[in-house]
């Protein structure tokens, strides 16, 4: 097309009379977003982790050795509903309205599918969706009902019936094989070739409980695998009131183990009823030692989510393949990410939720040789609400109003980040409390500085745990292990993060409308002075009894995140 056509072409898309297909389409890049479920950047051997050399990823590596990774791309909610809102609408879940795990976006909303349609591009949504209503806005889907299942998995398909009746089933197959098997025949088969694709290509893996394609059974079996020293080492200086407890009380109860701390959910409970395999025979943890039961729990752990990160990175294997066989390697700008991090036994935590860096940090790396420089690597503070503008902008598509992330492509291009980037990475966990003994808070994220305040109720203001405020520094102490916030030298230091904060909630509309119960707590708590503190005390008092109360009931499934009392 020469430069006046072009230009023509250009005008009638301006003033709305043509789409930008037409004039464009063979022009622009395939965009393929690739997310796996709760695969943690320190999972990934191009971020040096600890796993790098016992448990590579070269297919992921590539990736960042061909073109870019980030250090510092955080989630806004380290949870997968509200995770995968963000993405979909690029915006904060206070807004899209998905604050936890019955988190929806309905047909209409779907922001991504809709502007990639409106640029000519044909959509797919293939893999974990786990946004419960119908993914009508793509093009084409075949999603897996809920967390759906690691073998013999089923996908939910369009057809005659109403949404969630029209199933496929793939038996004999594990869901990181089917759902690569779907995306290729898409590929090969599926897709209208005279468009440019957005593909959103989903693994349930490894989500827990982490269930790996058999062939993966002898990999790892003979490595102990490193542990972090925070597995081990608790400083007394890490967390505060509302993670410990007053005089430590409640360090049984907050954020679910490993080893056997919390009586009401551990991996040491849970594991070996479910891989025996991973444990010697007739395994029973009164027969060893604290330490023994923690390290094969650890080791069960990471070793089955490291069998299922090996079969995504196998996998991608094969999708790549196809991409170079096809001739589309280069002209498709391959994402790949994870919907949160993921807590691999650091502090003797598992699972994800928490504001600590192992489960706030997502990886994110992304190829495009036309026009993201190979072997670059950014500091830059993004969020996942940032990830769907960035997209829309390689495809040339318009970026809505109602969008409250912004694009980074200028960066992947030309390394250099602008000076009026965001200096804050916002997050929140709202669902308090909820599967996993996570108390909710928010905080904001720097390159430097960790600032998190823990409030400690549900939306309705209920069942209190003791609020506290935590600060890390992050060039010193990247394993969080010593709470700055108390220590006078650094009062100055907290008054200006607790400012920013401030800031940064009326920056992303976090104002407190959404639940006025719940904000109430959090301003009543916000100085954290001597009475602020005095009254925590009582409150973990008190939670401490409910606590116990419930464990001796049997309770252990409390609907925690919402109610009064």
């Amino acid at each position: 097309m020469n430069h006046l056509a072009k230009l023509f072409c250009l005008l009638l898309v301006s003033v709305g009379l043509a789409s930008p297909r037409p004039c464009d389409a063979a022009d622009r890049p395939n965009i393929l977003y690739i997310m796996s479920d709760d695969h943690a950047a320190h999972a990934i051997s191009a971020y040096g982790s600890r796993l790098a050399e016992v448990a590579p990823t070269p297919n992921i590596d590539r990736l960042a050795n061909e073109g870019a990774l980030f250090t510092n791309a955080f989630c806004t909610n380290s949870i997968c509903s509200p995770s995968r809102a963000c993405v979909l609408t690029g915006q904060y879940n206070h807004t899209n309205g998905a604050f936890d795990l019955g988190g929806r976006i309905p047909p209409g909303k779907q922001m991504l599918a809709i502007e990639m349609k409106k640029a000519g591009y044909q959509t797919a949504m293939i893999g974990k969706w786990h946004l419960h209503d119908e993914p009508a806005d793509f093009d084409y889907y075949c999603v897996l009902p809920g967390q759906g299942h690691y073998h013999n998995p089923e996908f939910l398909v369009r057809g005659e019936k109403p949404w969630g009746k029209n199933l496929i089933k793939f038996d004999g197959k594990h869901s990181t094989d089917a759902i690569t098997d779907l995306t290729l025949d898409w590929l090969k088969e599926g897709r209208d070739k005279d468009k440019p694709f957005f593909l959103m290509h989903h693994y349930k893996a490894p989500h827990d409980y982490f269930d790996n394609a058999e062939r993966y059974e002898s990999y790892l079996a003979d490595v102990n695998i490193p542990e972090p020293e925070t597995l081990w080492k608790c400083d007394p200086r890490f967390g505060s009131m509302a993670t410990r407890g007053a005089d430590d009380e409640l360090i049984p109860h907050i954020g679910t183990s490993i080893g056997g701390r919390n009586p009401r959910r551990s991996y040491l409970g849970d594991l070996p009823k479910l891989y025996p395999n991973e444990f010697p025979p007739n395994f029973d943890p009164k027969n060893y030692s604290d330490e023994e039961n923690t390290r094969f729990a650890y080791n069960a752990y990471l070793k089955k989510y490291l069998r299922c990160v090996k079969g995504i990175d196998d996998n991608l294997g094969r999708l790549f393949q196809q991409l170079e066989d096809s001739g589309q390697l280069d002209n498709t700008v391959i994402i790949y990410t994870g919907d949160q991090g993921f807590m691999l036994g650091e502090h003797d935590y598992q699972d994800k939720r928490w504001m600590y860096d192992p489960s706030q940090r997502m990886p994110f790396l992304v190829r495009y040789p036309k026009a993201v420089p190979a072997g670059g690597r950014f500091d830059t503070i993004i969020e996942n609400v940032d990830y769907g503008p960035t997209m829309l902008d390689f495809a040339g598509a318009n970026i809505p109003d109602s969008v409250q992330g912004r694009s980074f492509k200028s960066l992947l291009e030309t390394g250099k980040e602008a000076d009026d980037w965001k200096k804050e990475a916002y997050y929140r966990y709202w669902m308090h409390m909820a599967h996993h003994d996570n108390p909710a808070h928010f905080g904001i994220r720097t390159k430097t500085h960790k600032l998190i305040y823990y409030y400690g109720c549900n939306y309705d203001g209920g069942y209190q745990t003791p609020p506290g405020w935590e600060l890390y520094d992050m060039v010193n102490d990247p394993q969080e292990t010593v709470n700055l916030y108390s220590n006078p030298e650094h009062a100055d230091l907290v008054a200006e993060l607790k400012s920013r904060l401030a800031e940064t909630r009326k920056r992303v509309g976090d104002d407190g409308t959404h639940f006025p119960e719940c904000e109430a707590v959090v301003q009543e708590f916000w100085d954290y002075d001597q009475s602020d503190r005095a009254k925590a005390r009582e409150i973990s008092h008190q939670y401490l009894q409910r606590r116990q109360q419930e464990l001796k009931a049997g309770k252990v499934n409390i609907r925690t995140w919402v109610g009064d009392n």
